[in-house]
């Protein structure tokens, strides 16, 4: 099964929670209520390394496709 690069997600448990699933490497949910970031995978230091440095861009991409998501509905 081939999977968009983000999904957008809600829960009803979290009825403010925004949640953007990031569905390539490296894997993560962010809660854009708050901005949490819940990664599926485990780093080893090479990685954090990378990771840090790639998580501002992660993070500006869900958010722009949620925006981008959001103006859809709107139309």
């Amino acid at each position: 099964m081939e999977l968009p690069k983000f999904i957008l997600g809600d829960n009803t448990d979290f009825p403010d929670a925004i949640f953007i699933i990031h569905t390539e490497f490296p894997r993560f949910i962010i809660n854009l209520e708050n901005d949490e970031v819940e990664w599926f995978e485990e780093f080893d230091e090479h990685d954090q390394k990378e990771i840090e440095n790639e998580t501002e861009n992660l993070i500006n991409e869900a958010t722009s496709f949620y925006d981008r998501e959001v103006a859809r509905y709107d139309d």
